[in-house]
């Protein structure tokens, strides 16, 4: 492969200026010097570039911007309504009293809840970082909100809460990226995210330098996924210190009472039981609404009082109800005012009822179409969507896609149920979107529903994405270039495909759930044919858009009726997962070293061949087929000696010379845990049956076992006078067993730690263990070239195998209880039964192994980890 150094831009589809901080000789402003991260009150700076991108990583929405918007939305912040809960017994009580660690609020939809959260910030904030940086106590908050996937999971949360927390106290920057500089941004995203949060946050909660702090969470009923695992934690991490306090708010939730129920500290407060409070809080904020309406539309006295009166008579204390019937007067002439008031009944159902035969009555029927389409799009996508994004999805709206003041009047005409704030379109409350997607479902979609509406979604999204993508479709043209160093082009290129590109794939699964979307799924379909003509450039705007994921891939892989798109689905998710590091920091190393080191028969590779740049001359020889091989696991420094499937085959643990033990992601190959407390090599490892816990024995002559869901140390077990080299649970996980440079097995009693039975009776170093089926008995392999038959119960030798001339460095029961494994590695070959199946050249032999099922994992003294995936051939290996 020749590099002309001249020349290192990529052909040009199209000609523009670069969007880059640097390209060229000079300072790189992007790298270097103090970059101010957040300039919010924390004044956040980093000098390296790793903090910023850590944080970058882990920020999914700030806090604060989405406390604004929420008050904008619902028509400002007043103190007067929400002054009455911080005069609250319950109140001062959580706040005065070290027994009232949780404070919860909660009520029916529209009572407030969200604005009284909000007020409490603004009580709260005065004493702390988010307003004085002198000052000692932290505040962190979040605002769940179900109509956005972006906020509406306990991840998310999470990831809001420790966003804000650094912000104010930059050295609980160190828990993140402890982890973050070993999984990178797959930390955050994973299936093991939460995991990986919880340990991080629990971290930061124990931290011996946090003062008092205070955590709020709005509207927990619409965190939609793993809302108990979140409830769980509150009620965990509540009692970890006096110095933290959580104010949480809901609906009237029973699965949210029942789990927090088990906070022994905990205060509910009840709106409905408060009623006069909230009343009185009502009538304020029907008092400012009224006075404002009668100064914008130059009420008389009359007019006023009346509209005063028929919100007073019929708010029944919803805050809500009064917010939507003012935001109705609003366009409404003075001499029209008083009729109109009629119209406005009590109940927010029923004022959603009004709502829609307003929509119903427009006078032009096209309209009246539109709306009802903009609204079951709105009901359907799985995050707020801005102007820009709706034109795409909405056929009828491309002539209108660069008139602004007509989109705004389109959704306008959308009675009320929503809300623009900066170009983005929101769900003016939850209980909006709620009664569309059921009182009003068939008055809104078409006749197939809601899976009609994903089907549209998904097509429009294609055919978007088809005009949209192209290479280098930013121009930036520098083919090395990071991605903190790309900056958004203004109009951005991507503005109308962002949404498409990053949801298509979960339209088509929702609207495929009968199997039904065989036309768009078959060979030359339009999946197919969108795919094999935008692939690589809709990796490049994954990546541009810091989204890149083979979970999309790995879904639409399950539908597998037509060969040539599977087998297309196949290569590329094999190329995604191969080069997904590269291509998350180089978007443009997708045409460069992604394309040339792709195997020769590579089908993303073959059709894709055009767009590698001309300066590349010579490609190197490359591999003509995907390897067996499906993941390389790269982050240990030293020799990897053990490694272990969980039982669920859905990770790999391995522990190495370098003293640590880690846990990867079997799918994805991200690192999930880095597991440190030895103080010398880690020669065995493994998985409790349950897959819950970790084992791993060291030459430091300990024993340890770990949660392998928190990383938390559990136990460590010294007995051992020498180094231990080999690990393993028993069946039932109640025993664990270890064999050591001292000759002897040892079990020990997995919960408690105490040492049960010493094994004695080889007279050199034990490197194999194992356990029978039934836990009965335990075989063991030792230098001193026999294998040895235990019995489990007593520690009684049973026999002594003899035979071989070398150290035995592995031994294993077969399901059935003989000692004959299925599947194993011998001679450099991976054996089925007697028979040499697959061969294994010098660069894929290993010092360790670890088999699960039809899957090998091999670890190598360089400190990589190769995993191989096999078919059940029933022992018939033709070619």
């Amino acid at each position: 492969m020749t590099y002309d150094h001249r020349n290192t831009s990529l052909p040009q589809e199209e000609t523009g200026s670069a969007a880059q901080n640097h390209h060229g000789s000079g300072n790189n402003n992007a790298n270097t010097g103090r970059g101010a991260m957040h300039t919010g009150t924390g004044n956040l700076y980093y000098n390296e570039h790793s903090d910023r991108s850590c944080l970058q990583a882990l920020w999914i929405t700030d806090p604060r911007l989405d406390k604004k918007r929420i008050e904008n939305t619902k028509g400002g912040l007043l103190r007067d309504s929400y002054r009455w809960i911080v005069e609250h017994d319950d109140f001062c009580t959580w706040r005065n009293n070290e027994q009232g660690q949780v404070l919860w609020i909660k009520g029916d939809p529209g009572k407030g809840k969200a604005m009284l959260l909000c007020g409490i910030i603004d009580e709260i904030s005065a004493l702390t970082r988010l307003s004085d940086k002198n000052a000692t106590t932290l505040l962190s908050f979040f605002f769940c909100q179900a109509t956005d996937s972006r906020i509406n999971n306990a991840a998310a949360v999470l990831r809001g809460l420790i966003y804000l927390l650094i912000d104010q106290q930059p050295s609980l920057l160190s828990y993140v990226q402890q982890k973050y500089d070993h999984a990178g941004k797959a930390l955050f995203e994973d299936i093991n995210a939460w995991v990986a949060l919880s340990e991080i946050f629990t971290s930061i909660l124990q931290d011996p330098s946090l003062s008092s702090t205070y955590l709020i969470i709005d509207a927990l009923d619409e965190c939609v996924a793993d809302l108990s695992k979140l409830l769980d934690f509150i009620a965990q991490k509540s009692s970890i210190s006096p110095r933290i306090k959580w104010v949480i708010s809901s609906r009237h939730r029973p699965n949210i009472e029942e789990r927090l129920q088990r906070v022994g500290h905990n205060i509910g407060l009840c709106l409905e039981a408060n009623s006069e409070s909230v009343s009185a809080a009502v009538s304020t904020f029907i008092e400012y609404k009224t006075s404002h309406l009668a100064r914008e539309n130059r009420y008389d006295d009359k007019t006023r009082k009346a509209v005063l009166q028929h919100l007073v008579l019929n708010a029944d204390n919803t805050f809500l109800w009064v917010a939507l019937v003012c935001e109705n007067l609003k366009n409404v002439q003075r001499r029209k005012t008083l009729a109109k008031l009629n119209e406005f009944p009590a109940g927010l159902d029923s004022l959603y009822q009004q709502m829609i035969r307003q929509i119903n009555k427009i006078s032009d029927s096209d309209d009246v179409k539109l709306c009802k389409q903009i609204l079951a799009i709105m009901s359907t996508v799985y995050r707020p969507i801005t102007l820009t994004e709706l034109t795409s999805l909405v056929e009828t709206l491309k002539d209108v896609s660069d008139d602004y003041g007509a989109l705004v009047e389109i959704i306008g005409l959308c009675g009320s149920f929503l809300a623009l704030r900066e170009s983005t379109i929101y769900f003016i409350h939850q209980s909006a979107k709620d009664f569309l997607l059921s009182e009003a479902s068939k008055n809104i979609f078409p006749s197939g529903g809601i899976r009609d509406i994903h089907y549209t979604i998904f097509s429009r999204s294609l055919q978007i994405m088809s005009r949209t993508l192209r290479r280098d479709v930013y121009s930036l043209r520098a083919p090395g270039i990071s991605i903190d160093q790309v900056k958004r082009p203004d109009p951005d290129p991507l503005a109308t495909a962002r949404y498409s590109c990053l949801y298509w794939v979960n339209h088509l699964l929702d609207y495929n759930t009968r199997g039904i979307a065989d036309n768009d799924l078959k060979d030359g379909g339009s999946v197919h044919s969108m795919l094999c003509k935008s692939f690589l450039f809709w990796l490049e705007a994954l990546s541009l858009m810091k989204s890149l994921s083979n979970e999309k891939l790995i879904n639409i892989s399950k539908i597998d009726r037509s060969p040539k798109l599977h087998a297309f689905i196949y290569d590329a998710r094999r190329f995604a997962i191969y080069n997904r590091s590269i291509i998350e920091q180089a978007p443009l190393q997708s045409y460069c070293s992604a394309l040339i080191f792709s195997p020769e028969q590579s089908i993303v590779r073959i059709a894709f061949e055009k767009c590698i740049p001309t300066w590349i001359q010579r490609k190197t020889k490359v591999q003509t087929h995907w390897s067996a091989a499906l993941q390389t696991l790269e982050g240990h420094t030293d020799t990897v000696y053990s490694v272990a499937f969980s039982p669920n085959g859905k990770q790999v643990v391995s522990g190495s010379d370098d003293c640590t033990v880690r846990l990867w992601d079997a799918d994805t190959g991200a690192a999930l845990q880095t597991l440190v407390g030895h103080v010398n090599w880690v020669h065995s490892v493994a998985f409790s049956p349950n897959g819950k816990q970790v084992v791993s024995g060291s030459s430091d002559r300990t024993v340890r076992l770990w949660d392998a869901d928190t990383g938390a140390a559990l136990q460590a077990l010294e007995v051992h006078t020498g180094a231990i080299y080999s690990m393993v649970f028993s069946p039932n996980g109640k025993q664990v067993i270890s064999g050591s440079y001292d000759h002897t097995v040892q079990l020990w009693d997995a919960d408690t730690g105490a040492a049960l039975q010493t094994l004695e009776g080889h007279t050199d170093k034990v490197y194999s263990l194992a356990f029978s089926p039934n836990g009965k008995q335990v075989v063991s392999g030792s230098s001193d070239h026999t294998v040895r038959l235990w019995d489990a119960d007593i520690g009684a030798a049973l026999q002594t195998l003899e035979g071989h001339t070398d150290t035995v460095y592995s031994v294993a029961f077969s399901p059935d209880g003989k000692l004959l494994p299925t599947l194993l590695i011998s001679n450099h070959w991976v054996v089925e039964g007697n028979t040499n199946i697959f061969w294994l050249p010098p660069d894929y032999r290993s010092n360790c192994i670890a088999i699960s099922k039809r899957n090998v994992v091999l670890g190598q003294p360089s400190g990589r980890v190769f995993c191989l995936g096999f078919t059940k051939t029933s022992l018939n290996y033709n070619i």
